[in-house]
């Protein structure tokens, strides 16, 4: 069972911890958010980039499955190739594939995803469109790393009533800012599926 209580507590004082260098981010660069209680305590065995298979069951995960992709940048707007790209989030039951939350609901679905940016900086997920809990508006988890810096962040969904009661998302005093961690998550235009798009093309500092 969820323990919705404790887990908004969680959230809480994570965020705390990043409430003062998301006020002070620099121009163009991507606002940090919090790591969050629920980043895995251990990796899962399948940990590649689609999230809504996990490898040895037989069965695909809840949700509306979403294409995530996009491009990272340096702060000066030119592509940077090779950084690493975590995300994780919730099921769509709502709940975390980590043992602070009850290990998750749905079986099939792997909760937390990495791939490798290529010389262009582009990267792709597979993943379901987040939902929302108690204590939080629906968010997916961002961890861009290199050898030299790393940017962890948080992205939201354009359009979700949640958002304006957000703790970590309101926490970004600049509304630029603020807005480009709000992601639009909508139907491809070109490929007739019931699959949604979203684009997110983080820049590092």
């Amino acid at each position: 069972m969820i323990n919705f209580k404790k887990r908004c507590f969680l959230f809480q004082l994570a965020g705390l911890t990043l409430y003062s260098a998301a006020n002070s981010v620099h121009a163009g660069v991507t606002p940090p958010q919090s790591l969050g209680p629920f980043y895995p305590s251990q990796l899962p065995l399948d940990s590649d980039s689609d999230l809504t298979f996990v490898e040895g069951r037989d069965g695909r995960a809840a949700g509306r499955v979403t294409n995530l992709h996009g491009q990272v940048f340096t702060v000066n707007g030119s592509p940077l190739p090779k950084a690493q790209i975590e995300i994780w989030q919730c099921d769509a039951f709502g709940a975390y594939h980590h043992p602070r939350d009850g290990g998750g609901i749905d079986p099939f679905f792997q909760g937390y995803g990495k791939t490798i940016a290529d010389d262009e900086g582009r990267y792709r997920f597979k993943t379901i469109k987040p939902v929302a809990y108690p204590g939080r508006a629906p968010h997916i988890h961002f961890r861009v790393s290199t050898n030299s810096k790393a940017l962890i962040t948080q992205i939201y969904v354009r359009g979700n009533a949640e958002n304006h009661n957000d703790f970590l998302l309101n926490s970004i005093s600049d509304e630029g800012a603020r807005q480009s961690l709000v992601i639009a998550f909508e139907k491809d235009p070109v490929i007739a599926t019931d699959d949604l798009v979203a684009i997110f093309n983080p820049v590092m500092g």
